[in-house]
């Protein structure tokens, strides 16, 4: 597969699983996250699909396109372990987080999602579902939409209690 085919189905299966996950936090109280903002293309998709919800955005560095620049108020920037304990400091409970941090390594990006896990789940509501690009950990994980190829993108439910 080229990369630009690869590329193409990783946008794809980002849309179909944050639309498939907005339908299951419906009823479920929460703001939402994006973690790992970088040009905003996801950010932009959330705002459209959760209108009603407080999005929270953490990254490094604010680099994203001029039209997809969050508050000020909702933008932590910096590394995303103390903005994680920042955002369970105030209290913030998330019925949806988008996961999207990474280096660009594969074995770096695993070890960095499994090292985060623990402060993704101290922020995230009872029943919150993750939508992620890398492997968590102490999730429960869930069956995607069809739409989205195993393994494709990886889907879970915060089973634990806050």
């Amino acid at each position: 597969m080229s990369r630009l085919d690869s590329m193409l189905r990783r946008l794809a299966a980002q849309r179909d699983g944050l639309n498939w996950a907005a339908r299951l936090i419906s009823d479920l109280p929460g703001d939402v996250a994006d973690l790992g903002l970088g040009n905003g293309r996801t950010y932009d998709h959330l705002r459209e699909i959760l209108p009603d919800r407080r999005i929270w955005v953490i990254d490094r560095s604010l680099n994203c396109h001029p039209s997809c620049v969050p508050p000020k108020e909702d933008f932590l920037e910096g590394e995303a372990g103390p903005m994680l304990e920042l955002l369970a400091e105030k209290g913030v409970k998330l019925a949806l987080a988008h996961y999207d941090f990474g280096f660009g390594v594969k074995d770096q990006d695993v070890a960095e999602a499994a090292r985060l896990s623990p402060a993704i789940a101290k922020v995230m509501a009872p029943g919150g579902i993750l939508v992620s690009g890398q492997p968590l950990v102490g999730f429960t994980p869930l069956q995607g939409p069809e739409t989205i190829a195993p393994d494709r993108y990886l889907f879970y439910r915060h089973d634990g209690e806050n």
